[in-house]
């Protein structure tokens, strides 16, 4: 949820006295504004921390927040101007610059290891892709390449596995009707277990299919016109997270009624899904770092679903002035 005006108005304050030394002397703040992949949840924490403690403030910034959701398409958001950077994934944001033409760059990356993982019961378990083998799998529709590319780099017949279509709901999992899902493995378990049943999962990521997540994708446009400000989105967001990922059950119960209003989704789904995710983010550069290794790693796990992309398309710069 935004934040109300007069707490705005107050963080703008304190940052144009900490930016100046002198009290009173105010200087506005750049408006900017991002995009994120999905609705408020866990996933997104890092960036309700700075929000609420006013990082991105004392950093200039005047940040608005855009929450997704099953009709956001974060790139669209980028293109029409109403967002000055997206969160998303690298495998749409690098199809739409080989074969779209889309002026895209990806300046950083939130999870360095994807959570999308195969989720199934530990008393039904499917352990790596091999036990894929003869079962039937829920894949989201626009999932289906991933997993043919999952079977692929793993030397498996696509025909030996039966893929349905997943609606982001494991009750069919849950009374046997499927035998696994694709889903993210830092939430889908914990829902499994309010069901009664205990939840076994693998990443992608470990079997092949080496993919960031929440990537930060801007314009072109947008990277030439207001690089400094995406440096400060970059360090305030930094902050954010460290802070979060410190300790995950700290700050979760006190969204419950922000952030986190409205979704469904208990204040113990979101602790117990900010202290699974921590693990897929920390990297030994900080938050968001994409190293050249698992920049390449990226490339060739995109090479295996046909989407070409190059180095270029990622641009490591920013980071270095965070």
């Amino acid at each position: 949820m935004p934040l109300s005006l007069n707490r705005r108005t107050f963080i703008k304050a304190a940052a144009a006295t900490a930016a100046t030394g002198l009290p009173g002397r105010m200087m506005a703040a750049t408006p900017l504004t991002m995009q994120a992949a999905w609705i408020n949840d866990a996933e997104f924490a890092g960036y309700f921390l700075a929000l609420d403690k006013g990082y991105y403030a004392e950093e200039g910034l005047d940040l608005t927040y855009l929450s997704g959701g099953p009709d956001v398409i974060p790139e669209s958001t980028i293109i029409a101007g109403r967002a000055d950077l997206a969160l998303t994934t690298p495998d749409t944001t690098i199809r739409a610059i080989s074969e779209q033409g889309a002026k895209f760059k990806v300046i950083g990356a939130q999870y360095q290891k994807n959570p999308i993982g195969i989720v199934s019961l530990k008393k039904n378990p499917v352990n790596s892709p091999a036990d894929l083998v003869g079962k039937t799998i829920a894949v989201p529709p626009v999932n289906t390449v991933t997993v043919e590319a999952l079977l692929n780099l793993n030397g498996i017949d696509r025909n030996a596995v039966n893929i349905v279509p997943y609606a982001y709901d494991p009750t069919p999992l849950v009374r046997g009707e499927i035998d696994a899902s694709l889903d993210f493995t830092t939430n889908v378990p914990y829902t499994i277990g309010q069901l009664g049943e205990e939840a076994q999962s693998f990443l992608l990521y470990d079997y092949g299919v080496t993919l960031f997540n929440d990537t930060v994708v801007v314009t072109e446009e947008t990277l030439a016109s207001k690089r400094a400000e995406l440096v400060a989105w970059l360090r305030a967001s930094r902050r954010g997270w460290d802070e979060n990922l410190a300790d995950p059950a700290a700050y979760p119960p006190q969204w419950e009624g922000s952030w986190f209003k409205g979704t469904g989704r208990t204040v113990d789904n979101e602790i117990y899904f900010n202290q699974a995710q921590k693990d897929l983010m920390v990297a030994s550069e900080g938050i968001f770092s994409m190293s050249e290794e698992a920049i390449e790693k990226n490339l060739e796990a995109l090479k295996a679903v046909g989407i070409n992309g190059t180095r270029e398309m990622f641009d490591t710069t920013l980071l270095e002035e965070v």
